[in-house]
Order: C-alpha cells, then sequence, then structure tokens
C-alpha cells in the first residue's frame, strides 16, 4: 500500500514542481550531500534504518532531496531500495563479534570488559551552543588536529582491551543461574520486503518491521507500555553501539566445500538487550520474579529506538488483547513511516465524487426532516 498517484492539469503539476524546487534552493545556496553526511550523523542513521538500506551517502542525497523531511527521505531510498537487485545472503552475523564503540549496562556497575560511554549526548547539557554559528572548516581541522595528539593511554582503560569479543552482560546472568538459556532457532527469518505480513506473524518480521518503523511511533508505542499499557518496567541488560563485520560465502560454491568467507565490510549497528521482570507463581503459591528478555537491534547509533524494539519485542511475544502495545497486528500495522505518510497524505488527493455523494445524503436527509417538521406544524 502506498498512495502517491497523482491526476490532474499536467501544467499545473509541472509548475507546482518547479515551485518545490524554488523553495529550496530560493536562498541561493546549496547543501552538499557529504556535508549532510558529515555533520547530520543522527538523521542520516534514522534514515537508513527506517529504509532497510545501509548507505550513508544515498541517505545524504535523499535527505538533501527531502528537504530535510526525514519521513518523505525514507519514501525516497525505499523506492530506490526496490530497484536494487539481491545478488547474494551473507553469512549469519554475531553481534558477540562486535567491534564496540560504545558498551553500557543499566543492571550492573561493573560488567566484564567494563562499561565504554562512547559517543553519547547523554551526558552533555541541552543548551544550545552558539559558537557553532561560527564554526568553520578551517577550525573544525584545527581542532581534529589537537584531538589527535592527545594521549588518551591514560584516560581510556579500554585501549588494551579487545572490543571485537567483549562478553555479553546476559551470558553472565545465564552462567550464573539467574536468566534461562535460549533455544537455538534456526528457521529461514521471514522477509516483509518480499512476502506480504500475515498473522500471527514470526518473531523475525516483528523485528523487521520493528527496525523499519518510524522511530518516533516505536518509542511513542513503548513508552506507553512503561506508562500503563502492559505496566512494564524493563531494564537495560546491555546496549552495544559498534561496527559489525560482513561476510560472504563464495557464489559458486556449496556451504560444505566453502571453508573460508570473504569479507566485505563493517556496518555501524545499535544492539539492545533489555530486561524485563516477570511474576512467577511456583509451588505451593510461591511467587517468584523471573527476568525475560526483549532484543532491538537497527542500523547506525540509534539507541532509544533499540531500547524501544526490545521493549515492544517483549510485549508482541506476549499477545494480551487488553493492552493494543500487545497487538501485534495494532502495533506493526501502524509503525511504518512510508504506509503511514502515505495514507494520511492521501487525504490531500481529490475526492470529489464521494464527497458531493456525502453532501446529497446529507442535504436529502435535512430536507426530509424539514418536511417532517412542515407536516407536523400542519
Amino acid at each position: 500500500m502506498g498512495y502517491v498517484a497523482v491526476k490532474g492539469g499536467t501544467k499545473a503539476i509541472e509548475e507546482s514542481i518547479k515551485r518545490l524546487k524554488y523553495e529550496r534552493v530560493k536562498k541561493g545556496t546549496a547543501i552538499e550531500p557529504h556535508k549532510i553526511e558529515a555533520g547530520m550523523r543522527g538523521l542520516i542513521d534514522q534514515v537508513m534504518s527506517e529504509s532497510s538500506l545501509y548507505d550513508q551517502s544515498l541517505a545524504a542525497l535523499a535527505i538533501k532531496q527531502a528537504e530535510g523531511n526525514p519521513e518523505e527521505a525514507v519514501f525516497l531510498l525505499r523506492a530506490y531500495r526496490s530497484t536494487l537487485p539481491r545478488k547474494h545472503v551473507s553469512r549469519v552475523i554475531s553481534s558477540e563479534n562486535m567491534k564496540v564503540e560504545r558498551r553500557i549496562s543499566a543492571s550492573f556497575k561493573d560488567v566484564p570488559g567494563g562499561q565504554i560511554l562512547g559517543a553519547t549526548t547523554d551526558y552533555t547539557h541541552r543548551l544550545l551552543d552558539s559558537e557553532l554559528e561560527n564554526e568553520s572548516d578551517i577550525s573544525i581541522q584545527e581542532w581534529l588536529r589537537a584531538f589527535q595528539e592527545e594521549d588518551h593511554s591514560t584516560e581510556n582503560q579500554n585501549d588494551s582491551a579487545d572490543l571485537s569479543s567483549l562478553p555479553k552482560v546476559l551470558d553472565y546472568l545465564r552462567s550464573g543461574g539467574l536468566l534461562a538459556s535460549c533455544e537455538n532457532n534456526d528457521l529461514q527469518p521471514g522477509d516483509v520486503t518480499r512476502k506480504s505480513l500475515e498473522f500471527p506473524s514470526m518473531r523475525s518480521e516483528r523485528l523487521q518491521i520493528l527496525t523499519r518503523g518510524q522511530t518516533g511511533a516505536v518509542i511513542s508505542l513503548a513508552y506507553a507500555v512503561i506508562r500503563g499499557y502492559g505496566a512494564l518496567h524493563p531494564t537495560v541488560g546491555e546496549l552495544r553501539v559498534g561496527q559489525l563485520p560482513v561476510h560472504l560465502d563464495h557464489p559458486l560454491l556449496d556451504e560444505e566445500q566453502e571453508e573460508d568467507s570473504y569479507y566485505i565490510g563493517d556496518f555501524t549497528a545499535t544492539e539492545a538487550e533489555m530486561l524485563i521482570p516477570l511474576t512467577v507463581e511456583k509451588e505451593q503459591g510461591k511467587k517468584e520474579i523471573e527476568f525475560e528478555v526483549g532484543y532491538g537491534m537497527c542500523m547506525g547509533q540509534n539507541e532509544t529506538k533499540a531500547i524501544a524494539m526490545g521493549i515492544l519485542d517483549n510485549c508482541l511475544e506476549k499477545p494480551n488483547k487488553e493492552f493494543p502495545s500487545h497487538n501485534e497486528e495494532f502495533v506493526l500495522y501502524h509503525i511504518d513511516s512510508v504506509e503511514s505518510t502515505g495514507f494520511i497524505s492521501h487525504l490531500k488527493m481529490p475526492h470529489y465524487v464521494t464527497f458531493q455523494s456525502k453532501l446529497d445524503s446529507i442535504r436529502k436527509s435535512k430536507e426530509k426532516t424539514t418536511e417532517q417538521e412542515v407536516g407536523l406544524h400542519e
């Protein structure tokens, strides 16, 4: 579903498109895509995640064309993605092999491998920085030179650690018998970009839709869960941001013949493993608290969305008609930015015939009511 078709006077449409370009360039300054890519990392990551296409340059171009409108940029990038052939499928990527740039746990102060704060706005003052008005390429280059010349060896205790093999916090809990082990599921994951979603859905399909979902919508529904629509209060077991390696098998050899794979590059991802407390009734009415896990992962550094994904993942694993946040049809059908934006936008298209029919119906009803009132008075 996608409402984009426009019919009408060709000349009027052409002039509308010209006016759109005028609004984008009327100040006489061109924004170069590489500068968007360099300075709008958060927006780039959001658009790539919602588009299911990891390409920073294309995301920057889409943002420029969309004048910074993320919904329109995602629409453009999804449309472009649909034209691309799928030539290969990578090997399964394990997040345990992530080269970590940022790693925190809200559950434990001291975790194996240590907490790595990395780049985040969590500890900054939310005040406008007026000095950015005078920032230039020269001042940036000077700052970078000074930064690179600093000696961080005494400041960063994780320099000597292997950041591509840090242990998982959840594995620590499982080793202590505090968290149930997960059964390995080798089923072929669903792909909602090639097959329409059917209910009940597979967990792989739900996670795919959640990671493609409009960031604000996913966060809002997760917030609703915590406020009372499910009454969950999860804790971040572990949040990771870093680079994941992608490997391909040889396209002409069978898996049994192929011992080695081809490394083709990395992509940045955010992973959140959420711990959700659950009260379980044991023998003789004894109640104990156990933990369930909610999982979220998305492209780029998009931490709030990954956490929200983990909350909704847990909700959708436990359907509950009482709460819309636990209804997979409600959640999955209403968080897609292209679907929702397209449907709402189509209301701007001509609805002359249907609206006139409604007017005619109202007029006839009023005329009938008036005739009845006149008859009563007579």
